[in-house]
């Protein structure tokens, strides 16, 4: 499990597209990297129209956002386009982001239990560096939360650069 302070973990995911993404790829820019549990229902839908909202505010601070769920490279595109979704989405099918990232977790409905993925963010800073981490989010507000502490970050690094 990954920490704030902590290096991000240097995985590879799949895009839309077939290709590959290292996530070292975005090092240089603020990235709020997001898991989610499955796409195409009601709570993931709704984090990704929201963060897809934001997506321009989010570049305005030099900020990217990336969603990752286990789904298919095949799901993401139906998911893309069904919803008209703006921001990028990641396929992690091996599960070795969500285990990296420590998002892979048992979880319990109807006292039955299950592995399956723990919704959480990491804002991740231009050198790689977990900045900070939501867990167990709750989708209403966590959009604008997470742009917010980009926007903070982004502040801190111009402070402290000049």
């Amino acid at each position: 499990m990954v920490n704030e302070g902590d290096l991000a973990p240097e995985v590879t995911l799949t895009t839309p597209d077939g290709g590959t993404l290292p996530l070292s790829q975005m090092r240089g820019h603020i990235l709020a990297l997001y898991f989610y549990p499955k796409d195409d229902t009601s709570g993931c839908t709704r984090e990704a129209q929201d963060f897809s909202e934001r997506k321009a505010a989010f570049e305005l601070e030099g900020a990217y956002v990336l969603g990752i769920s286990k789904d298919p490279v095949a799901s993401k595109n139906k998911f893309i386009e069904k919803y008209d979704l703006r921001i990028p989405l990641a396929s992690d099918l091996d599960g070795t982001a969500c285990e990296a990232f420590g998002t892979w977790v048992e979880k319990s409905m109807y006292g039955r239990k299950y592995m399956g993925i723990d919704r959480a963010t990491f804002l991740i800073d231009p050198e790689g560096r977990i900045a900070k981490v939501w867990r167990k989010v709750k989708v209403p507000g966590h959009a604008e939360a997470v742009l917010e502490a980009a926007r903070a970050l982004k502040t801190t690094l111009t402070n402290t650069t000049g």
